[in-house]
């Protein structure tokens, strides 16, 4: 034991003294940058490269970004920012804020092209050392733009140590695209074969320029056409599952904000205006739970989905006591008065939040995207989004289905007077449908507050489109709503590339009324009320 605390002590001691050595190293060198000497501060640049210190980078990047200066009285090195036409000051080594200053106190630290040559060398070599895969990755990645020979032979001794497959891939394009650079036209097609079917944009732009050069060689101008086209293809039909993804990403949010409504809709015959309102507190209620836990935001969706769904389950219970169930069998009336309950919430949500629109935080697991390649990536919000939409589907599901609250659900949408001559008491399966479809549409609430931001008119814009979902599916069909909702989804995605949003929202409701004058029932028609009152 003694022999492991005398090592551990040791190791503490070695860690300040390496960082002293590299801040000294850094320190010996910034003073040369002042010289007018440009084969000195090229020496300085090389021992700021070699220090090893992780203000290295950001110090020669703002040199060859022009904004590493030094104060002409006490020759501190500072980074100078222009910010709302003031001069900002910030001191290199500390990041201390050393105020606003007159341009005219300060002079930039003048370079040549050899040394920015000499800087991109050296940003580049600090970039694909880094630890972070991340790191090398970005760096790589922006270096493709405007590769340099002095770069590639930095990747190329990188190449071999990486390994991180995503790094070294991005690699190789570099090194291949270096290669295609050369004017011999064996080197060129070498480097095309590599290339073939290769995604990335960087490739694309290159051969683009090839053949659009007249000087290529006939016999590569031909292999990179040729290629050229089969790789545009392939983005084509990426961009085609690209736009079917945000399809059905746009039809799982108006599944979410339409399936509680086809309950409603289905069962009680009701015309819920404030259904949209309802999606709304759910969304508030996402808001108010990160207010009260701002230290839990990774969870706190996991917190705001039951609760949404029992807060508007509960608004939604009191509007079917307090309203509807005195306007049984008067659709109209339940349009207006629910219409007149849609005002009273959105007026109460403004007096209590305010009118503007609150934004809700995307926890960490939600943000980001995967990339499939270079063309086609696909959001983590979206598809937890599309994931969401079907275990809720399977949720209610089994409910209608599996529980003695769907048979009587089911009972009373078939036939009301025969289920309450079986003794089931359809008021209170009423109140608890209209309570379940209230609950999912706050669900769905949660759901959009992570799309968009959280308003007390965020209901209004998915309320027609839901009722569209509902009676293109089928009245009170889940399977209808499932597939009316993804359907719809996918077709406004589809046409919106060459009509426009608006058009294409006009060209889908143009269809829905051709569709519903030769199957009034939708899709799945339900076997219900409207069957017996026809």
């Amino acid at each position: 034991m003694p022999l492991f605390y005398a090592l551990f002590f040791a190791l503490l001691l070695i860690q300040p003294a390496q960082a002293d050595i590299s801040d000294s190293s850094l320190e010996k060198a910034l003073p040369l940058l002042l010289e007018k000497d440009f084969s000195i501060k090229a020496q300085a640049i090389e021992q700021i490269t070699q220090s090893g210190d992780p203000k290295a980078k950001a110090i020669l990047e703002a040199m060859l970004a022009g904004q590493l200066f030094y104060h002409k009285k006490d020759k501190r090195i500072v980074f100078l920012k222009k910010i709302d036409n003031n001069y900002h000051m910030t001191h290199v080594l500390s990041n201390e804020d050393l105020g606003v200053i007159k341009k005219r106190k300060v002079k930039k630290i003048a370079i040549n092209n050899q040394l920015r040559s000499q800087l991109r060398t050296a940003i580049a070599g600090l970039s694909l050392g880094h630890q972070d895969p991340a790191v090398r990755l970005e760096a790589i990645n922006q270096m493709l733009n405007n590769l340099e020979a002095e770069q590639a032979s930095i990747i190329k001794t990188y190449f071999e140590k990486e390994t991180d497959s995503r790094v070294k891939d991005v690699m190789h394009i570099a090194l291949s695209l270096t290669q295609l650079k050369q004017d011999d036209p064996e080197q060129q097609l070498q480097a095309l074969e590599q290339l073939k079917a290769n995604l990335h944009p960087s490739v694309r732009n290159r051969l683009r320029q090839l053949v659009e050069d007249e000087h290529t060689d006939a016999q590569v101008k031909q292999v990179a056409s040729s290629y050229l086209n089969a790789i545009e293809t392939k983005t084509y039909w990426y961009g085609w599952l690209e736009t079917l993804f945000f399809g059905l990403s746009a039809g799982s949010v108006l599944v979410l904000a339409a399936i509680g409504l086809a309950i409603t809709f289905g069962v009680m015959g009701v015309i819920n205006m404030a259904h949209g309102e309802l999606i709304m507190i759910g969304a508030y209620t996402t808001y108010v739970i990160q207010q009260l836990l701002p230290d839990f935001i990774e969870i706190s969706l996991f917190i705001a989905i039951p609760a949404a769904f029992l807060v508007s389950g509960m608004v939604g219970i009191i509007i079917q006591q307090g309203v509807i169930r005195f306007l049984n069998g008067r659709p109209l009336e339940t349009l207006l008065a629910t219409f007149g309950v849609s005002l009273i919430l959105q007026q109460a949500v403004r007096s209590i939040f305010s009118p503007l629109n609150r934004s809700v935080e995307t926890p960490v697991w939600m943000s980001g995207s995967i990339e499939i390649n270079s063309v086609l990536s696909l959001t983590l919000n979206r598809l937890y989004i599309i994931a969401f939409c079907l275990i809720v589907f399977a949720a209610l599901y089994f409910i209608l289905k599996k529980t003695s609250l769907g048979l009587q659900v089911r009972a009373v949408s078939q036939n009301r007077q025969m289920a309450r001559a079986m003794g089931i008491r359809s008021e209170w399966v009423d109140a608890m449908t209209f309570g379940l479809g209230a609950g999912v549409a706050g669900v769905a609430g949660v759901a959009l507050s992570q799309l968009t931001n959280v308003g007390p008119n965020l209901g209004q814009a998915y309320i027609i489109d839901s009722f569209m979902v509902v009676v293109f599916g089928g009245v009170g069909n889940l399977w209808g709503t499932l597939v009316g909702g993804l359907s719809l989804g996918v077709a406004n995605k589809l046409l919106e590339p060459w009509s426009g949003a608006v058009l294409a929202k006009i060209l889908v409701l143009v269809f829905i009324i051709l569709f519903i004058q030769k199957h009034p029932r939708g899709l799945f028609p339900q076997k219900g009320r409207a069957v017996d009152n026809g």
